[in-house]
C-alpha cells in the first residue's frame, strides 16, 4: 500500500483516489437513487440538491485545508467560488439550447448528467495540459492573465448580446453528416429506423444534438475558467478538484436558476469584473514586490464582486417582477 503515499502531480495518490471515489459515489447516488426515473425537477428539489453539492464542495475544502495547509485550503475555496460563478454563465447558454430543441424538463437531467461526465474528462485533459505547460514555461501565467483581462473586457462589452443557437455551424454540420430524427424519442440519444431508401439505419435524436452542443459550450467556457484558476494556483490537485465540485453543483442548481434566470442578467457584468480582477492579480503582486497576491484578500474581493453583481441584478429587475405580479393579480 506504500504506492498510495507516492506523489502524483505534487499530491499523494491516496488524496486523488479519495476525490475520485467521492465524485463517483455522488454521481452513482444521483443517477441510481435520486433520479432512476425521468421526472421534472422542481425548484425545491433543485435547491436541496444544490445545497448538498455546495456543502460537499465546502467540506472537501475543509479537508484540503486540514491535510495540505491553510494556503492550499484558501486557494481551493477561492477557486471553487470563482469556478462556480464562471460556470453560472453556462446556465444562460444551456437554457437557450434546451429551449431551441424544445427539450422537456423530465429529460434535461439526463442530458446534464452525461454532460457532467464529459466535463470531468475534458477538464482533466485541459488542466493536465495547462499544468504541464505552466511547469515548463512559467511565463505562460502572464499570457493567461492578459487573456483573462481581455476576455473580461469583451464580456463586459457584449453582456447584452444573446447566444444564437440556430446559427451554430455545428448543428448544420451534424445534420449533413448524420441521420437526425425530427422528433424526440423519449430519453434516447440514438434510435434505429428506416431512412428515405427504406433501409433501417442508426439515427441520432435532437436529445443527442443537445448534449453535443452543451459539451462544446463547456469547452468554450473552459477556455476562460481554466486560465482563471491557474491565475489563482498552479497546483493541479486544487485546480481540478475545485473545477469538478463547482460543475457538479451547478448541474443541480440549473433547474432552480432556469426559472429565475431573467433576474440575473446583470450578473454578467460582475463576471467580467471578476475575470479582469483575477487577470490583474499577478501584475499587482509584481508591482507590490510580492510572490503572490494575498489569498485572503483575493477571496474577500471575489465575494464582494459577486455580492455586488447579485444585488445589482436583483435591484435592476425588481420592477419587471413587480409588474408581472400585478398582471397576475389582475388576471
Amino acid at each position: 500500500m506504500e504506492f498510495l503515499f507516492a506523489d502524483f502531480l505534487g499530491t499523494p495518490l491516496w488524496m486523488w483516489a479519495a476525490f475520485i471515489s467521492i465524485v463517483a459515489a455522488l454521481l452513482v447516488f444521483d443517477l441510481g437513487v435520486l433520479h432512476r426515473d425521468n421526472h421534472v425537477i422542481g425548484v425545491r428539489e433543485s435547491l436541496g440538491l444544490s445545497a448538498g453539492y455546495i456543502l460537499m464542495g465546502a467540506l472537501f475544502g475543509v479537508w484540503v485545508w486540514s491535510f495540505l495547509g491553510a494556503q492550499s485550503g484558501m486557494e481551493y475555496m477561492t477557486g471553487f467560488v470563482v469556478e462556480k460563478t464562471l460556470a453560472m454563465d453556462n446556465v444562460f447558454v444551456i437554457a437557450m439550447i434546451f429551449g431551441y430543441f424544445a427539450i422537456p424538463q423530465q429529460y434535461q437531467h439526463r442530458v446534464l448528467f452525461w454532460g457532467v461526465l464529459g466535463v470531468i474528462l475534458l477538464r482533466a485533459i485541459m488542466i493536465g495540459l495547462g499544468a504541464t505547460l505552466v511547469a515548463e514555461f512559467s511565463w505562460l501565467l502572464y499570457v493567461f492573465a492578459v487573456f483573462l483581462i481581455f476576455t473580461g473586457i469583451k464580456m463586459f462589452l457584449m453582456a447584452d448580446k444573446t447566444y444564437d443557437v440556430g446559427n451554430n455551424p455545428l448543428i448544420g454540420w451534424m445534420k449533413r453528416r448524420f441521420n437526425v430524427t425530427e422528433d424526440l424519442h423519449g430519453e434516447r440519444f440514438f434510435v434505429r429506423k428506416p431512412n428515405a431508401a427504406g433501409k433501417t439505419v442508426l439515427f441520432v435524436t435532437p436529445l443527442f444534438l443537445t448534449l453535443v452542443l452543451i459539451e462544446v459550450a463547456d469547452v468554450i467556457f473552459a477556455v476562460d475558467s481554466v486560465p482563471a484558476i491557474f491565475a489563482i494556483t498552479t497546483d493541479p490537485f486544487i485546480v481540478y478538484t475545485s473545477n469538478i465540485f463547482a460543475i457538479l453543483g451547478l448541474r443541480a442548481l440549473y433547474f432552480a436558476l432556469a426559472a429565475v434566470i431573467h433576474r440575473f442578467h446583470y450578473l454578467k457584468y460582475a463576471l467580467s469584473a471578476l475575470l479582469i480582477f483575477i487577470g490583474s492579480k499577478i501584475f499587482v503582486a509584481d508591482l507590490m514586490g510580492l510572490d503572490k497576491f494575498p489569498q485572503i484578500l483575493s477571496l474577500s474581493i471575489t465575494f464582494a464582486i459577486l455580492a455586488a453583481g447579485v444585488a445589482y441584478s436583483l435591484w435592476r429587475t425588481r420592477e419587471a417582477v413587480a409588474g408581472t405580479a400585478q398582471l397576475g393579480g389582475k388576471a
